[in-house]
């Protein structure tokens, strides 16, 4: 069954850039959609579809509100807003890319959409937890899109990196981005479990985003959620299936001097209480998010 545009009445004969944004807002507010991969209200959502049909630069858009597009990218444009209400895709994924740390990556339903409060602490080379200039080496747990890798590769050009992820289509993801990115020469891509990957590596800077959705939070979430791979999302009864093995194993992999960095998002009361004995810096963000704490090779 083809999927029907929402209604247009609102909308000018020959609508500009704005007229076409505030219609996709009002439409997705009517739809009750939900939001938070990359956007987190209906008018950003909207903006993202328009530039991406119509492609516009956003650096460039005050000038870019004011055009009236013709009337077949008028339609391209009311497709992606169609698709958007009846599937509940994300956009990302209508768009296939998605910004994170100012770097854009190509994403698909194989890998979750980057979205992760570390993009703040690479573009600060994750100050001033670490001193930029000693890390060698570094490894990232559950890469996915790559994004948190090649962000961290191209804040540290003195380091190498090693990304680890369970999903073999993930990791195709990761490749594309990866030469996207020209990053090849230092990003090593590796299949397979935590630290089953690495043997007995050792990384002065270990950054994780795991599956951190308890079962019962994963039955609650929106549709749009369900777009993502459950792999990346789900674990377990209490969230914490992945966030164990790592702890348990981090000691062994970190130099002297290194660090740990996980993103536990709403887990992090559950993480608190499951290790009492650990001392957990929980970082504070200056632009939003949270559930990332630190550990240092010593604190454990």
């Amino acid at each position: 069954m083809p999927i029907a545009a929402p209604d247009a009445t609102d909308l000018p004969s020959a609508p500009t850039v704005v007229d076409l944004i505030g219609h996709g807002a009002r439409a997705f507010e009517r739809a009750g959609l939900a939001f938070g991969h990359g956007t987190d209200n209906a008018i950003d959502e909207a903006a993202a579809l328009v530039f991406h049909a119509l492609d516009l630069d956003h650096a460039e858009a005050e000038s870019a509100y004011v055009l009236r597009p013709g009337a077949l990218q008028v339609g391209r444009v009311l497709a992606l807003f169609a698709e958007r209400i009846e599937r509940r895709v994300p956009a990302a994924y209508l768009m296939g890319r998605m910004w994170f740390a100012g770097l854009e990556f190509e994403v698909d339903e194989r890998v979750i959409v980057p979205r992760s409060p570390f993009a703040e602490l690479i573009r600060t080379g994750f100050e001033p937890w670490i001193d930029p200039g000693r890390v060698a080496r570094i490894l990232d747990i559950g890469t996915g899109s790559g994004c948190i890798a090649i962000a961290c590769a191209l804040a540290f050009p003195q380091a190498t990196v090693d990304a680890v992820d369970v999903s073999a289509d993930a990791l195709e993801v990761a490749r594309r981005n990866v030469a996207k990115h020209a990053v090849g020469d230092r990003v090593r891509l590796l299949q397979g479990e935590v630290f089953e990957p690495v043997d007995d590596a050792c990384y002065d800077l270990i950054v994780a985003n795991p599956p951190y959705v308890s079962n019962t939070e994963m039955s609650a979430l929106p549709r749009e959620y369900r777009h993502e791979p459950d792999l990346a999302l789900r674990a377990g009864a209490d969230g914490l299936d992945v966030v164990r093995p790592i702890l348990a194993d981090a000691p062994r992999h970190l130099t002297p001097d290194g660090a740990l960095f996980v993103e536990v998002g709403d887990s992090e009361p559950r993480v608190a209480e499951a290790f009492p004995r650990l001392p957990f810096v929980w970082i504070e963000f200056e632009h939003g998010g949270g559930g990332v704490f630190l550990l240092r090779r010593a604190d454990f």
